[in-house]
């Protein structure tokens, strides 16, 4: 019996290459794919993510196994945590043949938040971005990234004004490459914590009350926000390098206030 005439198809990617450039990134990109997630108290969130994978191809290879990489997501669907994800980029390496790859997942990550008086809950979402990528065989690098919306209210303003005070939601971005295992929660927590005042997805009269004046008692200019950040940021010792920004979407103008801030931990 012939074999199939599948089994004599060419190879062209496994063919070498002679022009002896290597690429330091080659895979797939905008790959939109279902993912579940293990939060804070290990309960499973599904969501989907956006997804980039690649992996650095040698000088004499022609090409990459480019199907592999949703492979790797097909096999493995169980709910990932941050060791699961480090060791997701082991088995890519290992199935690409590679020692040097980047996984980076995008996706919006909901959180069950009480209202501060009525004690309603809600869900509010936040963008999050993970990366993990090892160089050369060199120890594997975790990247966490979150977007925590919350309520800046101007010193300024209330310092000069008879009554009130403009306010206005603020986007605090903070992107943190860490040394041990960290959650978005975490994150998102320590922005909102020294925010004029955090934001809820559902609030009853009491609670529309409590956060106003929380927010007026509280004033805090965008260069507030990235400085008492930072300070708790320098603080942890689970984080190496950090970064923290604050976008102020003004109420009074037609632009932005804007604030960046960078560090390593010793």
């Amino acid at each position: 019996m012939n074999a199939p005439d599948s089994f004599f198809l060419p190879d062209i990617q496994a063919r070498a290459d002679q022009r002896q450039l290597a690429i330091q990134k080659v895979g797939v990109k905008g790959l939109r794919y279902p993912l579940a997630l293990l939060d804070a108290d290990g309960k499973v969130q599904n969501t989907v993510a956006r997804l980039s994978l690649s992996v650095a191809l040698p000088a004499e290879v022609k090409g990459t196994h480019m199907s592999r990489f949703v492979e790797l997501l097909e096999y493995r669907r169980a709910p990932l945590n941050v060791n699961r994800l480090l060791r997701l980029l082991d088995e890519m390496l290992l199935r690409l043949e590679a020692t040097s790859g980047e996984i980076e997942l995008a996706f919006p990550y909901f959180i069950s938040k009480a209202a501060p008086v009525s004690a309603v809950e809600s869900l509010l979402d936040y963008d999050v971005r993970m990366v993990v990528a090892r160089r050369d065989g060199q120890r594997s690098e975790l990247t966490l990234e979150v977007v925590a919306p919350v309520t800046s209210l101007c010193p300024c303003s209330r310092e000069i004004s008879d009554y009130g005070a403009h306010n206005q939601r603020s986007h605090i971005t903070i992107v943190a490459r860490l040394r041990s295992g960290m959650s978005p929660e975490e994150l998102v927590r320590l922005a909102e914590e020294e925010a004029s005042c955090e934001v809820f997805g559902l609030l009853k009269r009491p609670d529309e009350k409590w956060v106003t004046e929380r927010a007026y008692d509280n004033p805090k200019f965008v260069e507030d926000l990235v400085r008492d950040i930072a300070l708790r940021l320098m603080k942890e010792p689970r984080i190496a390098q950090w970064t923290v920004k604050s976008e102020n979407f003004e109420s009074i103008h037609n632009h932005s206030a804007y604030a960046e801030l960078s560090g390593e931990n010793s």
